[in-house]
């Protein structure tokens, strides 16, 4: 099944924004507890070793502290940190930047619109990494699913391994395009399996030591050592 493209991304995005502000609307009243996990705006905090439902938030950052587990993570404009070892559902924001620390799993999908997303040893995403705006970051960890955006750079390195491939999918809109290319970068030791499909120019390094799939949209520049040539 083909992921979804950067307008369907869009589209959801306005879905789940306006969901929330229902939402919020009906649970205002419950806006100063501080361990409410829905907010119109502020942030919420999932506490270490407890465990949640859904954690939603209009305006707002969402911190999942280590050990901490959530059905789910989505907020409007905020960031999303999900500690080391936690657990989380789908996470996803229209604007913000979601960290996953060591050892965090996953086992939905991430998302986010305009925001980086940045995955640390160890962690984990059973269902794909989507962005359009916003370089993604992943360092020995792992992501089933595979991985999509716009105008995002990629850089994986360590042990990363990804499964189902790389899309950088041409923007539908003048205000989706970024003028310069995305970067993508492959390390040593680095693994994609499947496709690596690119629908827009990008400039793409892969290392002598790492392992990916077919290449279709862009030439590879091979590198040795720890990092391509700047650029």
């Amino acid at each position: 099944m083909r992921a979804a493209s950067s307008f369907t991304i869009l589209r959801r995005a306005v879905a789940t924004a306006c969901a929330l502000t229902l939402l919020a609307s009906l649970t205002a009243c419950g806006d100063s507890d501080e361990d409410a996990t829905q907010k119109i705006n502020g942030d919420i905090h999932a506490v270490a070793g407890k465990t949640y439902g859904a954690v939603d938030s209009v305006n707002g950052a969402i911190h999942i502290d280590d050990n901490a587990a959530v059905a789910s993570a989505t907020t409007v404009n905020g960031d999303i940190h999900v500690g080391a070892h936690a657990s989380a559902g789908p996470v996803k924001t229209v604007n913000g930047e979601i960290t996953l620390a060591s050892g965090a799993h996953v086992t939905g999908s991430i998302t986010s619109v305009n925001g980086e997303l940045k995955l640390h040893e160890g962690a984990d995403v059973a269902k794909g990494l989507t962005n359009v705006n916003g370089e993604i970051t992943v360092t020995s960890a792992h992501v089933a699913g595979g991985i999509r955006t716009v105008n995002g750079d990629i850089l994986l390195s360590g042990t990363t391994h990804v499964e189902g491939g790389i899309v950088v999918e041409k923007p539908t809109g003048a205000g989706l395009f970024n003028g310069k290319p995305p970067r993508v970068v492959i390390g040593p030791g680095v693994t994609v399996d499947g496709d690596l499909r690119f629908e827009r120019p990008v400039t793409l390094y892969v290392s002598d030591k790492a392992t990916i799939g077919p290449v279709s949209g862009a030439t590879a520049v091979q590198f040795t050592g720890d990092t391509p040539p700047a650029g």
